[in-house]
């Protein structure tokens, strides 16, 4: 089960990476205002939804493979799976923003995305949080 757990752990540190990085590039994208930046920057965007779609697709099935091998027990990991599916939630409005960003119908700010950006990190520390301390 190491072995699982170290995948896990490896995967969701790719995940968020991606999480932690694409929307700091729109950041900078929703400042861009010549078609060459906007181009690089939507084949950027695709690229790093692509990888860490993978990253987030290989940590839940890790995730569930530990939850079968462990079982499902204690409050933390109803508030850990709850986080995770806000992440997941995430993830996939990203993909709405990447389309929008594509199609040239971006209605957000550069500080819009600033704050945006957060979200992640601050549900990294949570996770984190119920992981090791397991509060409750």
């Amino acid at each position: 089960m190491l072995w699982v757990k170290a995948f896990h752990i490896i995967f969701m540190v790719t995940w968020f990476a991606g999480l932690l990085y694409l929307p700091r590039l729109y950041v900078y994208h929703a400042q861009c205002e010549d078609d060459q930046g906007h181009e690089r920057f939507c084949v950027m965007e695709k690229k790093l939804f692509f990888i860490m779609s993978i990253g987030a697709v290989l940590t839940i099935f890790f995730g569930v493979w530990l939850w079968l091998a462990y079982g499902f027990a204690g409050g933390w990991l109803h508030a850990k799976l709850l986080l995770v599916l806000i992440l997941v939630i995430y993830h996939l409005f990203c993909l709405k923003i990447n389309f929008a960003f594509a199609a040239r119908r971006n209605r957000w700010s550069h500080t819009s995305f600033r704050w945006f950006n957060e979200l992640p990190a601050l549900l990294l520390i949570a996770i984190v949080i119920l992981v090791v301390v397991k509060p409750f």
